[in-house]
């Protein structure tokens, strides 16, 4: 029996990026707040805005009073980037891209070792969740307990959220909690064998901690 389109359609591995809802709240509340819509907007855009990104950027602050992110975001998208931002499905679709991008070229014989911090970090606990950006995977639970980092051809580091709590072992203190950083605490990855009990303790720390 032939498969239909929406049986042969698979279910992301991913969920989709807190970020996200921040965008799609944007978009919902810009004709409110603004006098125009998110598509008014990008006609305005383009019909009476500079050309490049930078300046209408700055051009929607300081000539059209938005604030920071929504300008950047609007920017972005008038120029063909980020539009996966405002919708779900988008952005589940490109979440695959990003991940492709990452392990592409000269960090492809790192993909194994990734698939393998995936599926350890998915199976932590029953609200873990991964959500690609472009050059990292967070780990979510309430809020990113650890992330996926292909550092180098040759490494991945795993971060974790640690806190302020003294580093040991294999775990390395990356400086973050001075600097207020969500990551503050690492473990190299060069192969799956580093994938160890050591690795799987503090990714269960990091995930009990965000509660």
């Amino acid at each position: 029996m032939p498969r239909t389109a929406t049986a042969a359609k698979k279910k992301s591995i991913y969920s989709v990026h807190p970020g996200i809802a921040m965008t799609q709240k944007w978009a919902v509340e810009l004709k409110q707040k603004t006098g125009r819509s998110l598509e008014e907007w990008q006609s305005f855009i383009e019909k009476s805005g500079p050309k490049s990104e930078k300046e209408r950027r700055d051009w929607l602050k300081k000539k059209e009073g938005l604030g920071t992110n929504i300008a950047s975001w609007m920017a972005e998208r008038s120029v063909g980037k980020r539009t996966e931002t405002a919708d779900p499905h988008q952005y589940l679709k490109a979440a695959e891209g990003y991940v492709e991008q990452m392990f592409s070229g000269s960090k492809f014989k790192m993909r194994p070792i990734y698939d393998a911090l995936l599926k350890l970090g998915l199976k932590v606990g029953r609200y873990a969740k991964a959500c690609p950006c472009q050059t990292i995977v967070p780990l979510y639970r309430k809020h990113v307990f650890a992330q996926i980092k292909p550092t180098t051809r040759t490494r991945i580091d795993l971060g974790f959220a640690l806190g302020d709590m003294k580093a040991n072992g294999r775990l390395i203190d990356t400086g973050g909690f001075a600097k207020k950083d969500r990551i503050t605490h690492r473990i190299p990855i060069e192969s799956v064998r580093d994938i160890d009990d050591e690795v799987k303790h503090w990714l269960k720390v990091a995930y009990d901690r965000d509660v």
